[in-house]
C-alpha cells in the first residue's frame, strides 16, 4: 500500500466494456478531513464512490478503507462507511423511525444499542417532528436527512456522500452543507459533486476529476495564477497605480471593476514582505491605505485552468 491514509486509492482503474471511466486515478484522505472531489456528470466521481465503497470491483489497481483493501474485504469495509448515494434508496411504505430501527438491525446493531443509535441519528439530522411520519409523504429535504440518518446508525469512521445537495432547494441545501461541515475533524467525510459552489464550501480539500482523470488532490495548491492583493486606496488613480507598480514583485496593479471606486488589484511575486511592501509604498506617497486583503485563490478559476490546460494538452 504505497500511500497511507483513512482512505486510498492506488491507480485505480475501471472499464465498462471497451470504454474507460476510471483512469489511473491515485489519493490518500486522511482521519478527520472533508474532501471535496470535484467534476462534470459522467467524470467518474460515482464510479470512484462504487468502488471505494465496496459495491464495485475496479478493473485495476486498489483501494483501502482503514487499511482493508476494498476488492478482498468489501463487506468488512461496509462496517466503517456511511454511505448516501445520489438518490438515496429509502422506503416509501415505511414511516421514519420504523426505517431507521430496520436499518440498524441490518447494520448489526439492536437493543438498547439500536434505540441510542436512532435516537442520536435523529436529533443530529432534527427528524423529531416527521418521525411517525410515512416517509413517503416527505420532503426532499426531510427524504435526504432520512438517508444521512441511516448512515450514521453504525457510528461509522467514514461517511461518503455523493451529490447530496441534488434538487434541493436552497434553505436544505444550507441544512445540509452546514451539517456535512460539522463532521470535520469528528469523522472522515468524502463527498462527490458536480456543482462547484457546493464543494467550495463544504470541503477543506478539492480533488477535481475530469473524463476519469485526477488532475489534482488539492485544487487551491496547484492555481498557476500569482498571489494577488485587494487593496481600497484614498488618493488620484494615475499617482496610486504608480506607486503600487514601483513595489518590486508587482506584476500588475489595475482598477477592481467588479468592486467599490478606488479598489485596485495587485498581482504579485510571492515574497512574504510583500504585503507590508504595498502598504508602505502607498502611505509614503500620502494617500489613505483604507483596506488591504489577500485575495485566495478562485475555486472556478483554478478548475477552468485545470480542465483548459488539460484539454489543450489532449488536443496536441
Amino acid at each position: 500500500m504505497p500511500l497511507v491514509g483513512a482512505i486510498v486509492a492506488d491507480r485505480l482503474v475501471k472499464h465498462y466494456g471497451r470504454r474507460p471511466a476510471v483512469r489511473g486515478v491515485s489519493f490518500s484522505i486522511q482521519q478527520g478531513e472533508v474532501v471535496g472531489l470535484l467534476g462534470p456528470n459522467g467524470s467518474g466521481k460515482s464510479t470512484i464512490i462504487r468502488i471505494l465503497t465496496g459495491y464495485l470491483p475496479p478493473s485495476g489497481g486498489a483501494a483501502w478503507i482503514q487499511g482493508l483493501d476494498v476488492a478482498e474485504e468489501p463487506l468488512a469495509i461496509r462496517r466503517d462507511i456511511g454511505y448516501v448515494p445520489e438518490d438515496a434508496p429509502i422506503y416509501d411504505s415505511m414511516r421514519v423511525g420504523e426505517f431507521l430501527r430496520f436499518m440498524a438491525e441490518i447494520k448489526g446493531v439492536s437493543g438498547k444499542a439500536a434505540r441510542r443509535a436512532v435516537g442520536s441519528a435523529c436529533e443530529r439530522l432534527a427528524l423529531a417532528p416527521v418521525f411517525k411520519v410515512g416517509i413517503g409523504k416527505l420532503s426532499r429535504g426531510y427524504r435526504q436527512r432520512v438517508a444521512i440518518a441511516q448512515a450514521l446508525l453504525s457510528d461509522p469512521p467514514i461517511l461518503v456522500f455523493d451529490e447530496p445537495t441534488n434538487a434541493l432547494d436552497a434553505y436544505q441545501v444550507i441544512a445540509i452543507r452546514e451539517l456535512i461541515r460539522s463532521f470535520a475533524g469528528e469523522r472522515t467525510v468524502l463527498v462527490a459533486s458536480h456543482v462547484l459552489t457546493e464543494i467550495e464550501k463544504i470541503a477543506t480539500r478539492v480533488m477535481i476529476l475530469l473524463d476519469g482523470t485526477l488532475l489534482t488532490a488539492a485544487a487551491l495548491a496547484e492555481t498557476r495564477h500569482a498571489p494577488s492583493f485587494r487593496l481600497r486606496i484614498a488618493g488620484p488613480r494615475p499617482g496610486v497605480v504608480a506607486a503600487l507598480g514601483k513595489v518590486r514583485g508587482v506584476l500588475s496593479a489595475d482598477l477592481d471593476a467588479s468592486a467599490s471606486a478606488n479598489t485596485y488589484v495587485v498581482a504579485t511575486d510571492s515574497r512574504p514582505e510583500i504585503a507590508a511592501d504595498l502598504a508602505r509604498a502607498v502611505v509614503d506617497q500620502g494617500f489613505s491605505l483604507i483596506e488591504l486583503t489577500d485575495v485566495k485563490p478562485d475555486l472556478e478559476r483554478v478548475f477552468l485552468d485545470l480542465t483548459q490546460r488539460t484539454v489543450e494538452a489532449r488536443a496536441a
